[in-house]
This record gives structure tokens, sequence and C-alpha cells, in this order.
């Protein structure tokens, strides 16, 4: 694959990505770039393909990672050998099972997209709400 397709290649990449993410999370670009940790500049010019010398393999996998991604698919894009930049990944926790719920819900087809985004935009909430300190003399008890 030559230079100029490699590049075209992963800026298609990266721009569905962009689109994926303001489409089905309404993240702007500035939110992208704190999810995953890769400056505005760096992703523009990644979608512009104005790169010298290939993306840091750790700039690649943070925006994947903060997106949801595979980094394979954009190592693909890069022409990248994957056995010689992948790196095993941990094992994640158990998923919680009305976590499970939400996420059927969010791809299922008789949910109305109304409720989708209901359901987003609760979870947003949750996810980013600040964390309530710990009472000390309630620590170690749950609640019932």
């Amino acid at each position: 694959m030559t230079a100029n397709a490699r590049k075209i290649a992963f800026a298609t990449f990266v721009r569905r990505a962009l689109d994926d993410a303001r489409a089905m999370r309404a993240w702007s670009g500035t939110e992208v770039s704190r999810r995953t940790g890769v400056s505005r500049q760096t992703v523009n010019r990644w979608v512009r393909g104005d790169w010298a010398s290939d993306p840091e393999v750790e700039r690649v996998v943070a925006f994947c990672e903060g997106l949801g991604l595979n980094p394979a698919a954009a190592f693909t894009a890069l022409g990248w050998d994957r056995a010689a930049t992948t790196r095993t990944a941990p094992t994640p926790p158990p998923m919680d099972p009305d976590v499970e719920a939400l996420l059927r819900r969010l791809v299922d087809p008789n949910v109305s997209e109304a409720e989708k985004f209901h359901i987003r935009e609760t979870i947003r909430y949750l996810a980013y709400r600040p964390t309530m300190p710990v009472d000390a003399g309630k620590r170690g008890r749950q609640a019932g």
C-alpha cells in the first residue's frame, strides 16, 4: 500500500470514528480529545492526512480505546503488521447485568430513537457527575 493510500485509509477511519462519536454520543471534537487524550490538532492532522511519519502507536491505541474501537481496525488502515503492534489486553471485568440490558436496548431496532437518547443522556449524567464523598461512619455498609 502506498503512503498516500495509507493516509487516505487512516483519514477515512478517523473521520468515521468522529462522525460516530458525534452521532451516537453527541461528543464534540473537544470531548473526543478529552476522552481519548489525543489533541484536537493531532486528530485534525490525521483527518487531513497531514503527517510526515506514521502516527505513534500509543496515540492510535488511546484514540481507539477512548472511542470504544478496536485498534486493529486503525492498524489495518495504516497498513501496519498487527502481529508486531498488538498488545494483550487485560481481561475486562464482568459486565453488570443492568448495564448489559441497557446496551441491548441501545442496539435494539425496536427501541425508539427518543428512548435511546434518554438512555444515553442518563448514562452520560451518571458517568460524569461528581463523586459523592463516602461518610466515614458508613464505610463498608451497603445501601439496602
